[in-house]
C-alpha cells in the first residue's frame, strides 16, 4: 500500500524527512517548494506512511525512528490526558 499526493512519492516523503528531519521554521518554508504540498499535508502523509511496508522497505531506519517518535507522542499526550480528569 502506497501513500501518496498525486505529485509526491514514498520515496520523496522519506528523503525529505531524513534530510531535514528536526522540524524548524525553514523546514515548514521548505516543504512547499521541495515537494509541492503544505506542511499540513506533509505531516499527514509522512504519518501514514511511516506506518506501511513500503516505508519500511525504502528506509528502514529512518521508519523506526519515526514511528518510536510517534508512539512516545502518543504515550505522552494519553499521560497528559489522564491528569486532565
Amino acid at each position: 500500500m502506497t501513500v501518496r499526493s498525486p505529485k509526491v512519492t514514498d520515496e520523496q516523503l522519506l528523503a525529505f524527512e531524513r534530510d531535514r528531519g528536526k522540524h524548524t521554521t525553514r523546514k515548514e518554508a521548505d516543504i512547499p517548494a521541495a515537494l509541492g504540498i503544505t506542511p499540513a499535508r506533509y505531516y499527514q502523509l509522512l504519518g501514514r506512511l511511516i506506518w506501511t511496508e513500503d516505508a519500511l522497505r525504502i528506509d528502514p531506519m529512518l521508519t523506526n525512528r519515526l514511528r518510536r517518535q510517534s508512539m512516545n507522542r502518543q504515550t505522552e499526550h494519553q499521560q497528559r490526558a489522564g491528569r486532565g480528569r
